[in-house]
């Protein structure tokens, strides 16, 4: 994975075509790079990521951002009240506990 002001690239190799292939990854919009050799990776990746912000200030828009890990949830105050009892018993924060258990039924 490549970071970059925030910016997340993946990576894919072209073996016929001997080329690096890259994709900013979390944005709605589509944003590719590519290069020959991890120098030239490096590069485009972080040319196509300014170029995505120079893009989005020429037309007014905001850019998308990756997403921050973070995230607001509205429950009803009983059900907090018992996943953070649950959470407690297990010996983990509230988040931590939760993301636990997101995380599993995201492998599903």
């Amino acid at each position: 994975m490549m970071n970059y002001k925030g910016y997340h690239g993946t990576v894919s190799f072209d073996e016929e075509a001997e080329i690096f292939h890259g994709e900013v990854t979390d944005l709605r919009d589509v944003v590719t790079f590519q290069g020959r050799s991890v120098d030239e990776l490096k590069i485009a990746f972080r040319d196509s990521v300014d170029d995505y912000l120079e893009f989005c200030a020429e037309r007014g828009e905001k850019p998308d951002k990756p997403y921050s890990g973070k995230f607001l949830l509205r429950i009803d105050p009983q059900l907090h009240r018992k996943l953070a009892a649950l959470s407690s018993e297990e010996g983990a924060s509230l988040n931590k506990w939760v993301e636990s258990k997101l995380s599993k039924l995201a492998e599903c």
